[in-house]
């Protein structure tokens, strides 16, 4: 027996689950599958302890979604956006540049900041509420037939599902866009990310600080205080070796390197968490959608951990798909729908794959003279308000 539906999401992460309840909040009819079970507490094994800063223009999609009233009382707010070079000879701060919220629109943040483990047992509970919402945890894409009328889509637990559009939602390595036949063009650094959360004695004022000195950056993202003391979320970029070495480090010699990779900025640095490792890549499809099929998020688009843009450029895609459902709803999954998705947004994640590319690359500059020519940079372009507030603009979403 085949089970019918308007919409089947392959992935249950922050971005498939944000979907999910985005569709479900607008009265379709949605299955989302993953074969993982979802991991929502800190301390649970294999918890994602990463956060997920989300731009002002998501907190809209968030509310469409009926998210951001639980999500709101534990995002902590991000008001200045600095940028450090830590690129002389030691490792302390010589070039520090803020960019302020507060010049593109006063008593409004850049954005917010939330754990990952939480977002997911929030967007759970959700998906709970919302009666034409079914999530499938445990359950995978198995395989895809597409017809002209509905995509058929095989379920790992033997179960078969009609929808009239699926969307691949399922991560860098996604099941539907290999289901599709559609390639991809990958770089890779030769970097890893090593991830965790510290407390620190000089509070973070909700700054949000990239250091930047060699291998790749080093970021405090504000979080909310941890009984009592200040708390940020820290993704340090470096070499693969060096990451590896570092995330191996008995706990008080990692402190206190990773003291000194932050030039100090907020004093020294206890581990809340423990350390997690990540790969370093771009990516990007080589097409973003297949009859009856969309993808958005990881299975579309991989980038560096920079500027915040990995997750806002998912919800980016998510707001264009649940828009042109809404405006024709009896055209869902149709091949217009799609074209005109790709349209709107292909060209824009091409642009900002590339600009996170060149970031990251003169971030990880190790030579003196290149290091010193990435200060004089970030001093020239904070110095030009016109450039300040147009580079803010483009990180925010908007389009060049």
């Amino acid at each position: 027996m085949t089970k019918t539906t308007d919409i089947l999401i392959s992935g249950g992460g922050v971005a498939g689950l944000t979907a999910a309840a985005a569709f479900g909040a607008a009265g379709f009819r949605v299955i989302c599958v993953d074969p993982a079970l979802p991991v929502t507490e800190a301390r649970a094994e294999g918890a994602d302890l990463r956060t997920t800063a989300f731009l002002q223009p998501a907190q809209a999609l968030l509310e469409r979604a009926g998210l951001w009233d639980a999500l709101a009382p534990h995002a902590a707010a991000l008001t200045v956006m600095r940028i450090v070079d830590a690129g002389g000879p030691e490792p302390v701060a010589r070039v520090t540049r803020d960019f302020e919220a507060a010049d593109l629109d006063p008593g409004r943040p850049f954005g917010w900041n939330l754990p990952n483990w939480l977002l997911r047992r929030e967007m759970v509970a959700r998906l709970a509420e919302l009666p034409t919402v079914e999530f499938r945890p445990g359950t995978g894409f198995a395989g895809l037939t597409a017809r002209s009328e509905a995509a058929l889509v095989r379920l790992t637990d033997g179960d078969r599902v009609s929808a009239r559009l699926l969307i691949g939602a399922d991560g860098r390595g996604s099941p539907v866009r290999e289901a599709l036949g559609i390639g991809v063009r990958t770089i890779r650094y030769g970097q890893k990310a090593v991830t965790f959360a510290v407390a620190h004695d000089i509070p973070h004022g909700n700054v949000s600080t990239e250091v930047h000195r060699t291998g790749g950056p080093f970021t405090l993202v504000p979080l909310p205080d941890l009984e009592g003391r200040p708390c940020s979320a820290v993704v340090w970029m470096e070499r693969g070796a060096e990451a590896e070495r570092l995330a191996a480090l008995p706990e008080e010699v990692f402190e206190a390197e990773a003291t000194a990779r932050s030039a100090g900025v907020l004093g020294p640095l206890t581990l809340v968490t423990r350390r997690t490792v990540w790969p370093i890549i771009s990516q990007l499809a080589g097409a973003m959608t297949g009859p009856r099929t969309a993808l958005m998020a990881e299975a579309a688009h991989v980038l560096p951990p920079i500027g915040a843009q990995g997750l806002n450029m998912s919800l980016a895609d998510l707001g264009c798909l649940l828009d042109l459902a809404a405006q024709a709803p009896d055209r869902l999954g149709s091949s217009d729908m799609l074209d005109r998705y790709a349209r709107r947004r292909h060209p824009d994640i091409i642009a900002r794959v590339a600009g996170i590319d060149a970031l990251n690359r003169a971030s990880m500059a190790g030579a003196p003279v290149a290091r010193d020519l990435r200060a004089r940079g970030i001093e020239a372009l904070h110095g030009l308000a016109p450039v300040r507030r147009g580079l803010m603009r483009l990180g925010l979403g908007a389009r060049g």
